[in-house]
């Protein structure tokens, strides 16, 4: 089985207002907000509100996502997260069916 190259791939997308407020909403909520500091050891977090669909792995794209998020990937003052798949569920976001989220490191 051979590897399929993908060339082109649109990762844009467009949420819904009441989906995004909802999603914004979990990922700002404070018990999520600690959790994921923890887990990176920092003292607080902030949602900076960009979010971005992973991308195939290519030539333009060797970190699975848009080139203007590249940036966040190498700061050591942002840390880049999978959304949980059941906040996805919750906001009703289907499509795109995975999102990755930028925090920053407040000091």
């Amino acid at each position: 089985m051979g590897l399929k190259i993908i060339e082109n791939f649109d990762g844009s997308f467009t949420l819904q207002p009441e989906a995004k407020a909802a999603l914004f909403a979990l990922l700002t909520g404070e018990a999520f907000l600690q959790q994921v500091a923890q887990q990176v050891n920092w003292s607080q977090i902030e949602f900076t509100e960009l979010l971005f669909q992973p991308v195939p792995y290519s030539m333009t794209t060797p970190k699975g996502m848009p080139a203007e998020f590249e940036k966040f990937h190498t700061s050591e003052d942002h840390l880049i997260i999978n959304v949980p798949p059941n906040f996805m569920f919750q906001a009703k976001i289907f499509q795109p069916n995975r999102l990755c989220a930028v925090y920053r490191r407040v000091n």
